[in-house]
């Protein structure tokens, strides 16, 4: 059967101050009036089940996601003692699944993204299903770039490996992880490489089997906290695994490394929504392209993000341009477009202030 895996262990530190600790990027309502995680759950459900889908996030964030998402209940959360990247979350989910189901299909996905059309995406994951089922594959989804943006991963595609349908899987050449602006232009005018969107399809026993000869520390510690899975010591192991293991992504850990890699090549409209800049490509804009949402005026002001999540008060812009303005009921944050990934600078900053702290 197929499992989704949702990761929702990140902060979302570039949409500050509206994401805060207690309330990440994957419980905003950025891009509808459903939070970015019940996006995610409600885009896979016609396809995976309720009960077929485990959300990893932190033990921090068991309870604000409960308290957020629809029919969403405990066992559907596993969490994580404490952040080491998605190689051992998705080690982790990979395990408990195997103690459910040993044919298990994994399906992982990103709590944050924007996926369009829905339908595509799941013909993708039957497609994807199907090649993880019958081949000791690891298939990952690559996105046809829009632009020649620095902020992603890409995929080098190789030879095709197989069609169905409109859906074309192609064998990997290589990955390259942000490449520099020229490198990132010659990607995007060449056609053969795709982003690396961070949605994985595989079996559990394929996924395990590549972290164990990629990294066999971590697979060997992997295989001991599987024995402990529900035991007593179930909690103190988790502990003792995260206490041991390195952090470090999929992607670096396993997927540059192994020979079994396939891409399935994804025609969507795809978006990480990865800062405030991200905004301007799928939300409205007026016509001076300004971003305008909440309470919000603005005048001879080009190409600004306005974002009120403040009921008492109004934000007005006059004679600006280029500029990212957020207020919430206690920050108001003025940013030019192009240090607005400097974000974390400042929350750097303020989590040395102990009077400050509590703006994180």
């Amino acid at each position: 059967m197929i499992y989704g895996v949702i990761l929702a262990g990140g902060k979302g530190e570039r949409f500050w101050p509206l994401s805060r600790a207690d309330h990440p990027k994957q419980l905003l309502r950025l891009i509808s009036k459903k939070t970015m995680l019940q996006e995610t759950i409600d885009r896979i459900l016609p396809l995976i089940p309720l009960e077929r889908i485990m959300v990893v996030t932190s033990e921090d964030m068991v309870e604000p996601i409960l308290n957020e998402i629809d029919n969403l209940k405990p066992e559907n959360i596993m969490a994580e003692p404490s952040g080491r990247n998605t190689c051992l979350a998705i080690g982790l989910a990979a395990e408990h699944l195997l103690r459910k189901d040993e044919k298990a299909i994994m399906v992982v996905l990103s709590a944050d993204h924007i996926i369009k059309p829905p339908e595509k995406l799941l013909e993708i994951i039957r497609v994807g299903a199907n090649l993880a089922e019958q081949n000791d594959k690891l298939i990952t989804i690559g996105i046809d770039p829009t632009r020649a943006d620095t902020g992603y991963g890409y995929i080098k595609l190789a030879r095709p490996y197989s069609t169905y349908g409109s859906i074309t899987t192609y064998e990997v050449d290589s990955f390259t992880e942000k490449p520099q602006p020229m490198v990132a232009q010659q990607y995007y005018l060449g056609r053969r490489h795709l982003w690396n969107s961070g949605m994985f399809i595989w079996s559990v026993k394929t996924i395990l089997k590549a972290i164990s000869q990629c990294k066999p520390d971590t697979g060997e510690w992997l295989r001991q906290y599987s024995r402990q899975i529900s035991t007593d010591r179930e909690i103190e192991a988790r502990v003792d695994l995260y206490d041991k293991s390195e952090p470090i992504s999929i992607d670096f850990a396993v997927l540059e490394n192994a020979e079994n890699v396939l891409v399935i090549k994804g025609d969507l409209i795809w978006d990480d929504v990865g800062s405030w800049n991200s905004l301007e490509r799928y939300k409205d804009k007026d016509g001076s392209h300004n971003v305008v949402i909440g309470d919000a005026m603005v005048s001879d002001t080009y190409e600004t993000t306005v974002y009120n999540n403040d009921d008492n008060g109004i934000i007005i812009a006059l004679g600006v341009s280029d500029l990212i303005i957020v207020k919430t009921d206690d920050i108001v944050l003025v940013s030019h477009k192009t240090k607005a990934n400097n974000i974390k600078n400042v929350l750097k900053e303020l989590g040395q202030d102990e009077k400050r702290k509590k703006l994180l």
